[in-house]
Order: structure tokens, then sequence, then C-alpha cells
């Protein structure tokens, strides 16, 4: 079977959702932030393992007590997701950090600086040219 196959496909979407809800409603570990989102799903084909990917807003503790409280709460989340979803076999959950939302945040941040930098920067060169056209007036007269 090949890799990205419309049924894995599927599967790790419906697994993604199903997480999401699980870790919305259904975890009351207070280690794991409410600052928690899943960004991807990878189902193994075979359908026993399974590397969720995670991110959290938050500082480095946080992050680190929310992955430890999914870890600690991994085997009540794959009884919940076997529950809610139709598959044969119930994959075995890893839980890892992601740290592409906070990336992208910094990313989006320094692009604002340049962009509110280079409109500071283009004000002052028209006033700079209008005061050169007033002053090029006063010598002309």
């Amino acid at each position: 079977m090949k890799k990205n196959s419309n049924r894995l496909i599927r599967i790790n979407q419906e697994v993604k959702h199903d997480l999401t809800t699980i870790l919305r409603e259904d975890i009351k570990d207070p280690r794991v932030s409410p600052l928690t989102s899943i960004v991807k799903v990878d189902v193994t084909a075979d359908l026993k393992f399974c590397k969720v990917y995670v991110s959290v807003m938050g500082d480095e503790f946080a992050q680190k007590e929310t992955i430890e409280g999914l870890k600690s709460s991994a085997g009540h989340i794959r009884s919940e997701l076997a529950h809610r979803t139709n598959l044969r076999n119930t994959p075995q959950l890893s839980f890892i950090l992601d740290h592409s939302i906070e990336y992208g945040v910094e990313i989006s941040a320094l692009i604002d600086k340049v962009v509110q930098t280079d409109q500071q920067n283009e004000v002052e060169d028209d006033l700079d040219t209008n005061k050169m056209e007033t002053e090029d007036k006063e010598v002309t007269e």
C-alpha cells in the first residue's frame, strides 16, 4: 500500500478530529495546557502505531508538562479513541512536541516589524522630500 493512500489520509483526518475532541472534552489532567493543539497525525498503514504532533503555546515548562500529561493519559486517550472510531486496531499513541505554530508566530512578528520599519522609513523620506522642495522654492524666490 502506498504511503499516502486515500484510505490512510481519511483515517489520519478522522483520528486527528477524534483526538482533538478527546483532548478538549475528556482530558482532566492539570498538566495538559488548555492551549494545546494537535497539528498532525500519522497512522501507520497497519494501524498499529500513531504519531501525534502536538503544539503547546506557552513556555518550555508548560510544553514539557503537557507532553508528560499526555503520555501518562495515553491509555485513557487510546480507549476513548477506540470507542469513537471504527477501526480494526486502535493505534498505540506517541506524542511528539511540534514547534511549527510557534515558529510561524515568530516569523509573522518579524515580518510585521520589517513592514512597520519600512513604513516609518517611507514617511521619513516623504518628509525629507517635502522639506527639500520647500527649501528649493525659498532659494528660487
